[in-house]
């Protein structure tokens, strides 16, 4: 059977709940291990990364762990690198309502992420400082993987049978269609650096700012339409772990996301992220900061890594289940889809730049004495002092019990000037 004819094959959308209980009933349910290694080398001193394999979704319960790993390459400096590295996981933590279970706490991640990085945009930016940062955020809760990113750092998943799948999206204007479509219409300039003569060089570019993204942290002096609002993907592997490669645009502008795997396929993940910097250094040269972050996933049975003995097992690929489609009220947009061959369950993937579109209609509240807390600041806020945005996008000022979502002016604010409306 071809890849295309496996590609065209579907299967019923998979909740999550269901493969918990699936896990459950099975007795499969023994904690992978995260084995992980680093390495890099400083071109201009602005990437920086993140790595906590200690968190604990229940505080002070040792059997809630779950790990984080983040790359974040910062631009025009360093500071918004260093504030989104010290303050995303908080942001993500305090956005999912605390007593909830695992499989809530789950579901409950990829709007909390989106509520993080906004935030954190928003507090940083409240510093008046004019770096920005890419920020390409994981967390990994046993088999279930959750990726948010804006700019063009990347996390690809090299899983059993060397199915190299892309978990993030580049927002990089000189290759996203879409995303240049959206900073148009939103009120943003996009073209080229235009040098002596008139002659135009380099990437697009948004003016002003003349920045080559279109997403991302900080980035104070350019248009609010450049947005910190990510995409999201949430994957659950199956018991065979998998490889994760998280690195800046140092590595992935000489390699490919199969060479990246190809790379250091083999070997302890230690070792890994040495040899991926090393193949992107011979190809080009030291040009940017390059740093890589390699992550397995590892039942807990097995003698070594999964991906050590990848070669091996490649003749048994198509003997694997195919991958599960994803969430029905998830959406794909401008993604390389995961591939047909099964060992990933696709849970949830969403790209759009519309923070309603991304919160939903949740109204963390207290009616009976009218206090309303901002779907993104969290601040809670007497309803007066507020706006409603309902189900058709339409503002009105609170001032009865209302639905939809609800944002304090100054998050409303934002909200606006991301989509390119002048108040």
């Amino acid at each position: 059977m071809s890849k295309t004819e496996l590609s065209t094959m579907k299967q019923p959308p998979v909740p999550l709940a269901t493969l918990i209980g699936r896990e459950l009933r099975n007795r499969k349910t023994e904690k992978p291990f995260v084995k992980y290694g680093q390495a890099g080398l400083a071109k201009k001193g602005e990437d920086y990364f993140l790595i906590k394999t200690d968190c604990q979704r229940v505080p002070g319960d040792s059997s809630t762990l779950f790990s984080v790993f983040a790359i974040l390459d910062g631009h025009n400096g360093i500071s918004a690198a260093i504030f989104a590295k010290e303050n995303i996981l908080n942001n993500v933590m305090s956005a999912i309502p605390q007593g909830i279970s695992r499989e809530e706490w789950l579901q409950a991640l990829p709007r909390a992420l989106v509520v993080a990085f906004v935030k954190t945009d928003m507090e940083f930016q409240k510093k008046g400082e004019t770096s920005g940062t890419t920020a390409t955020f994981v967390i990994i809760d046993e088999w279930t993987v959750t990726v948010a990113s804006v700019g063009d750092s990347r996390c690809i998943l090299d899983a059993q049978g060397g199915v190299v799948s892309l978990l993030t999206v580049d927002h990089r204007l000189e290759e996203n269609v879409e995303e240049r479509e959206r900073v148009t219409a939103s009120g943003g300039e996009v073209g080229r650096l235009n040098v002596f003569g008139g002659n135009e060089v380099g990437p697009l570019r948004c003016w002003p700012g003349g920045l080559c993204l279109s997403r991302s942290i900080g980035d104070t002096d350019v248009g609010e339409y450049i947005v910190p609002i990510p995409h999201v993907k949430q994957v659950k592997l199956s018991n065979a772990g998998g490889r994760l490669i998280i690195a800046s645009d140092g590595i992935w502008d000489t390699l490919s996301s199969d060479m990246a795997a190809k790379s250091c396929r083999g070997v302890p993940a230690e070792l890994a992220a040495k040899l991926v910097v090393k193949e992107a250094l011979r190809s080009r040269g030291l040009k940017d900061d390059t740093t890589c972050l390699v992550v397995d996933i590892i039942p807990s049975d097995y003698p070594m890594s999964p991906m050590a003995t990848i070669a091996r097992k490649k003749q048994n690929m198509l003997s694997s289940l195919l991958f599960g489609k994803k969430s029905p009220n998830s959406t794909n947009k401008g993604t390389n889809k995961l591939s047909a061959v099964g060992v990933v369950e696709e849970l949830f993937e969403e790209g759009s730049a519309m923070l309603t579109e991304r919160l939903g209609n949740d109204v963390p509240s207290n009616t009976n004495s009218g206090i309303y807390r901002c779907a993104v600041c969290l601040a809670d806020q007497p309803s007066g002092d507020g706006l409603s945005v309902n189900t058709d996008h339409f503002i009105t000022q609170v001032s009865k019990p209302r639905e939809g979502l609800f944002l304090c002016a100054n998050c409303q604010k934002k909200k606006d000037a991301m989509e390119g409306k002048r108040s």
